[in-house]
């Protein structure tokens, strides 16, 4: 009986051991041809690169690509109220849109104000609350469709005290100056 359970485990421990060799092996077992139509790797189903075993069953699939994002932004900036801006134009998939990184530490809660401006005349604005503390958070307005390129759109992020007279905190925007400070 011990023998019989030592043969099936042994048995496991190869097949087992075959992936393990494969990946070892490196990238030269799996394109090696032992003239029946494939490598090693690929007689086991182990290579196709389209994820299939035997051509018919799909294999789990694996974590979706994301979409590339550009980001146009501006400088970090921070108040002596204790507020920390950098706001940004992201643009991706044939769409555009802003956001604003912050941290208030200021000890009371804040709005923010964030629009995008882009081509012919289009904006999109959004009211964000921003709660106290020293964790950052982020304010981000719809996306839109995309009219003409990245650089003809920009943001820009306005703290204030809500409901207030009182004087705008921090404005932060997208477009960074130029060199020399221009």
């Amino acid at each position: 009986m011990n023998l019989r359970l030592i043969g099936i485990g042994a048995g496991v421990l190869i097949i087992l051991s075959l992936p393990l060799a494969g990946a070892i092996a490196g990238p030269d077992l799996a394109a090696r041809d032992d003239g029946k139509g494939g490598g090693l790797l690929s007689s086991l189903g182990l290579s196709d690169p389209s994820g299939r075993r035997g051509g018919s069953k799909p294999a789990p699939p694996g974590p979706a690509e994301q979409p590339r994002t550009d980001a146009r932004c501006g400088p970090e900036l921070s108040s002596p109220q204790g507020i920390e801006a950098q706001t940004c134009v992201l643009t991706g998939e044939g769409q555009s849109w802003g956001r604003s990184y912050y941290r208030n530490t200021s000890g009371r809660p804040l709005e923010s104000v964030l629009t995008v401006m882009g081509p012919a005349g289009r904006t999109v604005q959004i009211r964000c609350a921003i709660g106290t503390g020293d964790e950052p958070g982020l304010c981000e307005t719809p996306k839109e469709d995309s009219l003409g390129t990245p650089d003809r759109y920009s943001a820009v992020a306005e703290f204030a005290v809500p409901d207030a007279e009182g004087p705008l905190l921090l404005r932060s925007g997208s477009n960074s100056p130029g060199p020399g400070g221009g």
